[in-house]
């Protein structure tokens, strides 16, 4: 079995030499041939200068600079599109994902699987944001059409096959889990141990997980749109029985409640009808962005050049 190891780096300086060294003592166990991708996605730190000084020790350490900041995901796609052998493991630059555990990612997938996740047994994080990874995963696994994976993450390995479903997609979200269920839906996951961050703290705050939720909502599926095909019916019939009740009302010479009823009632349906539009602006966002000729990356250099 050949492995590439493709890792998007962002103010990893200081954990990229130990992730080298923990990959030297375990690559060649798993893998006759192997080789490991850095991906610079335009980190404010020395990550590059690191990334350029290990490339020139390892002849198996390959870097790619991005121009700008893409993201983890759009990172990630980089690095899997240049990677040259047949498995494809991806994981993160804080050595959260033990290298040690990815001999099981690997034993799994000779079980006939294309794509293996390790789900770590046990995660050290605030409760809120546990809730929010877990309702984000849960979106994309159930996107993904998954029934044997429900938790997903960076730390995967999958056969480099899989590229050929999404050879032309080029847009700017990108994620990695969604386009990989284009090619395969042979998936599985073994539970690994997750180490605590060696370096920096998560670059995934409230906010962010808010945005990635409605990337996840709003650029893979037509769900919410059907959400709110379905509530503005529901409001059409309850709005058709609000004027039978004051007709009823009118016909029958009894007192029509004034003001708190009126205002209620348009309250209600103003509410109904700005959701709906916010939907619809979302998907027309993505429209624009996908259209406008933005790409997914990149490049500006990589140690090939050098």
């Amino acid at each position: 079995m050949n492995v590439s190891v493709v890792v998007p780096v962002y103010n990893g300086a200081n954990t990229l030499d130990l992730l080298v060294e923990r990959l030297q003592a375990v690559l060649p166990m798993v893998a006759e041939r192997y080789e490991l991708v850095l991906v610079n996605d335009d980190s404010p730190d020395k990550s590059w200068d690191v990334i350029q000084r290990l490339s020139r020790t390892y002849p198996w350490v390959r870097g790619i600079a991005l121009m700008r900041n893409a993201g983890q995901h759009n990172a990630t796609l980089c690095g899997i599109r240049e990677a040259r052998y047949e498995v494809i493991v991806t994981m993160d630059d804080d050595l959260q994902n033990p290298p040690e555990e990815m001999a099981r990612l690997l034993a799994k997938m000779d079980e006939g699987f294309d794509v293996v996740y390790g789900v770590p047994r046990k995660r050290e994080q605030a409760w809120w944001k546990g809730l929010l990874a877990a309702l984000v995963k849960r979106s994309i696994s159930s996107i993904m059409g998954m029934r044997t994976v429900r938790d997903i993450g960076a730390f995967r390995a999958f056969r480099a096959s899989l590229r050929k479903a999404f050879a032309h997609y080029d847009g700017p979200d990108v994620l990695v889990d969604v386009l990989l269920s284009w090619g395969t839906n042979r998936f599985a996951s073994v539970q690994v141990d997750e180490a605590p961050r060696e370096a920096g703290r998560s670059n995934y705050s409230f906010w962010k997980l808010i945005k990635v939720s409605l990337l996840v909502l709003t650029s893979y599926t037509t769900i919410p749109l059907r959400l709110a095909s379905i509530i503005g019916f529901l409001f059409t019939i309850f709005g058709f029985f609000v004027l039978v009740y004051v007709l009823a009302i009118y016909f029958t010479d009894w007192s029509i409640p004034g003001f708190p009823f009126l205002a209620s009632t348009i309250s209600i349906f103003s509410g109904v009808q700005l959701f709906a539009l916010g939907i619809i602006g979302e998907y027309l966002a993505r429209v624009f962005e996908r259209t406008g000729g933005r790409r997914s990356y990149t490049v500006s250099q990589t140690t090939d050049d050098e």
